[in-house]
């Protein structure tokens, strides 16, 4: 009798941790194998289902693997016909994530010796793959002791009850959240910047906190964006969703998204417990006046 396998198929932007990825599947009892070729994938799983010895199979496939889109493909399609239980993983980063990881690590892009075209180019090539992939994951905030974290989050979740919600904060200024599944925009709520004791406090602080969660128009739009919430989520797991991102915008991202971010959190943490918050802007301290 065949031995039932799981596939996880992780790929992404260079750079975006998919190594760090790998080591963190192998530690939950995947057989990991980085750079494969993708038309190998079908044969090495069905040779897995004759091994009593491998159940979950991680490998890495990327722009690395030469004629990557066609053969990917096909394997998908194959691993289908068999009967094969897959997921995609996508890692992705921002621009400047990923070209300081590279001047970190003094390794040059595999597509191009600009960091910055080599970047633009896998951004535009990936883009099918990423499309049909069951988890998008954005790096760019995270640590490697974070990545890990929220993996280990996604791939232990079983529950059918249960969902991984990121929140995240961002600026305006610095362009919208990608990615996000919803986007809040609190640039109405009042502006501890215009307060001068409070310009260089960010929203973790407890004197802006409690500036912002004073007023009235706050209480309210938060009450109604958990409410929002509490219908939308439930609908989102019915319907198979794994990861919802949520996004609070405000100018410069620094001291209402932050405060509404954290608001909301504390908030929905009550009823999901696997929630992360995260603040793409707060340190770039961006006044712009409205």
């Amino acid at each position: 009798m065949d031995n039932k396998i799981e596939v996880i198929i992780l790929t992404g932007m260079s750079g975006s941790g998919k190594s760090k990825a790998l080591d963190t599947l192998e530690d939950l009892g995947y057989y990991c194998i980085d750079n494969l070729p993708p038309e190998l994938l079908p044969k090495f799983c069905q040779m897995a289902t004759q091994s009593k010895s491998v159940d979950k199979i991680a490998a890495v496939m990327d722009l690395r693997s030469g004629e990557f889109f066609e053969s990917l493909f096909s394997s998908i399609e194959e691993l289908k016909n068999l009967n094969i239980s897959y997921k995609i993983i996508f890692l992705e980063a921002s621009q400047d994530a990923i070209i300081a990881r590279y001047k970190e690590g003094r390794r040059p892009h595999p597509l191009n010796p600009s960091i910055i075209e080599g970047y633009k180019m896998e951004k535009e090539n990936l883009g099918e793959i990423r499309k049909k992939s069951n988890y998008i994951i954005d790096t760019t905030l995270f640590s490697a002791k974070d990545l890990k974290k929220y993996l280990i989050e996604v791939l232990t979740n079983n529950e059918e009850t249960e969902i991984t919600i990121q929140i995240t904060s961002f600026g305006y200024k610095n362009n919208i959240l990608k990615d996000a599944d919803l986007v809040f925009d609190v640039r109405f709520l009042p502006n501890p910047y215009y307060i001068k004791e409070l310009q260089d406090k960010d929203g973790l602080s407890k004197e802006t906190r409690d500036y912002v969660l004073k007023w009235d128009v706050s209480q309210t739009f938060i009450d109604k964006v958990i409410d929002l919430l509490k219908f939308l989520i439930p609908n989102y797991i019915k319907e198979g969703k794994s990861v919802l991102n949520i996004g609070f915008g405000c100018t410069g991202g620094f001291h209402r998204s932050v405060v509404i971010a954290e608001e909301v959190a504390r908030i929905l943490k009550k009823d999901y417990k696997s929630l992360y918050v995260s603040h793409r802007d707060r340190k770039k301290k961006l006044w712009i006046k409205e």
